[in-house]
């Protein structure tokens, strides 16, 4: 494994792939006061590769051309959370997208437990550590250990994925989920613009 870290953007040229985990790194939960600090991915090859946001950033070119690509799949865990921060920082609607979260919760009806260090441990047998979640990620220089506890949510994304699609079609969900992912972006539009906590389908 090996982390590569940039500043800004993606490279130019750099290819991941036709489907590209994603996570990111804020300095809390509030897209519209915390600020977007660095987004890891991966193909899936065991590879990570970093950007590091600037403060005040709006613009990442190589970045939102690949999150905006039709032919690219973007897997997410929560993906919720990710794709309105990315959207609020850049403006670019993140799509297609996959939600290893989703996925569970339509399949693994038989728990309540879905965070991706569960999943991980139940489904793929690897143990990851969440030492440096609540760490500060707007630091200038983040540490090693901060960079690892960043690729871990993204090195095993396509793996736990290939096991729920396995599950979604053994149970009948695999069209039920994909209606789910479609829809994630304008759910993150919604929260972004201020129904977070509203079911609009309720009476």
């Amino acid at each position: 494994m090996a982390n590569h870290l940039y500043q800004n953007d993606l490279p130019d040229g750099l290819d991941l792939g036709p489907i590209v985990a994603i996570d990111c790194e804020t300095m809390g939960l509030n897209p519209h006061r915390d600020r977007l600090c660095l987004i890891q991915m991966s193909g899936g090859d065991g590879e990570c590769h970093l950007v590091q946001v600037a403060q005040g950033q709006t613009e990442a070119p190589n970045l939102c051309k690949m999150l905006a690509d039709p032919n690219v799949l973007k897997l997410f865990h929560f993906g919720r959370f990710d794709i309105a921060a990315l959207q609020n920082t850049f403006g670019t609607v993140t799509a297609p997208v996959y939600c290893t979260k989703i996925a569970s919760k339509l399949v693994r009806t038989f728990t309540d437990r879905h965070g991706l260090k569960v999943l991980l441990q139940e489904m793929l047998g690897i143990d990851i550590s969440k030492h440096q979640q609540q760490s500060d990620w707007g630091a200038t220089d983040l540490t090693s250990a901060q960079l690892d506890y960043a690729a871990s949510d993204v090195l095993y994304l396509h793996q736990l994925k290939d096991k729920l699609d396995a599950m979604l079609a053994r149970e009948g969900r695999t069209d039920t989920a994909q209606a789910c992912f479609d829809f994630l972006p304008m759910r993150a539009q919604l929260d972004l613009a201020g129904w977070p906590d509203t079911d609009i389908f309720s009476h």
